[in-house]
């Protein structure tokens, strides 16, 4: 689907929602092409870290689940939201049971949050890349050539020469789930087999992670409480940002030290912030 083609009468075949879709096409791909801009990063030499897949390339799928993007921002979401709650509370010389009931409310109501947060976003995004791989599909029923030729010019555009462009297109053509798969990524940029997600499995994987780590600092305050809690569950946050930092560098390729203390500088700031906050409400309010 070319943007001159796109801009062009809506096949009267199209249900009147696909037909609303079919022109808000061209916005939505322009779009997506305006957000991957600045990426210009070119081949080049050097050493890449080893221990992975082949070349250093991260093994199988994993930067592209959904489910484990949720699970990996849901645990240090927990970790963080609860900990600086804890912290206000404790900075605001709140009893145990206080700051026992606060941390259940944070861990409940930030899991659900998160998990149906996830559910929507996921099954709005999958029913948005359903429809455009309706359409194109649609595209390549009614009008092979057309989409023939608009193949052959995106592998123009690539760099092949425009004869051995229309016989990679052709070949391509030759199998409609080919021919749709290839359009799906060449042309819209959806992986069908991995980019749509799952809503459930990101929501789950979301509201379980966010339970996990906002469980963490609130342990210590089942067993005691006062400053020596707050100093347990300060302590047994800073070592799970540590290794939750450290396991995103499994994704990111960075390094290891570098992310571990970057998620731990964060989470610090995020609970010494509320920790002041919590003493000077508890001040005023004791004044």
């Amino acid at each position: 689907m070319s943007r001159s083609r796109l801009i062009d009468i809506v096949d009267p075949a199209l249900p009147p929602e696909d037909a609303r879709t079919k022109r808000e096409l061209p916005r939505i791909l322009d779009a997506r092409r305006r957000l991957q801009k600045g990426n210009d990063l070119l081949p080049h030499r050097g050493r890449v870290q080893q221990g992975r897949g082949r070349g250093g390339e991260p093994k199988g799928s994993a930067g592209k689940s959904g489910a484990l993007r949720a699970a990996i921002f849901g645990v240090n979401d927990g970790l963080l939201t609860n900990t600086s709650l804890i912290m206000g509370f404790a900075g605001a010389s709140q009893s145990r049971a206080v700051i026992v009931l606060a941390g259940i409310s944070g861990l409940l109501a930030g899991a659900f949050s998160m998990g149906s947060g996830e559910y929507v976003s996921m099954r709005v995004q999958r029913e948005v890349l359903e429809r455009l791989l309706h359409l194109e599909a649609h595209e390549l029923g009614n009008d092979p050539e057309g989409e023939l030729e608009e193949l052959t010019a995106i592998y123009e555009g690539k760099g092949f020469s425009r004869d051995l462009a229309s016989s990679v297109a052709k070949e391509l053509m030759r199998d409609p789930k080919i021919a749709l798969d290839t359009h799906a990524r060449e042309e819209l940029g959806i992986d069908p087999d991995e980019g749509l997600g799952s809503p459930w499995g990101a929501a789950i994987s979301s509201f379980v992670m966010f339970a996990f780590g906002a469980l963490l600092p609130l342990i210590p305050f089942f067993f005691r409480g006062g400053t020596g809690a707050a100093l347990i569950a300060s302590a047994i946050a800073a070592i799970s940002l540590l290794v939750v930092g450290a396991l995103t560098s499994l994704l990111t390729g960075r390094s290891p030290v570098f992310s571990a203390a970057r998620q731990l500088m964060i989470g610090v700031l995020a609970a010494v912030v509320t920790y002041g906050i919590g003493r000077l409400v508890g001040v005023s309010v004791a004044a």
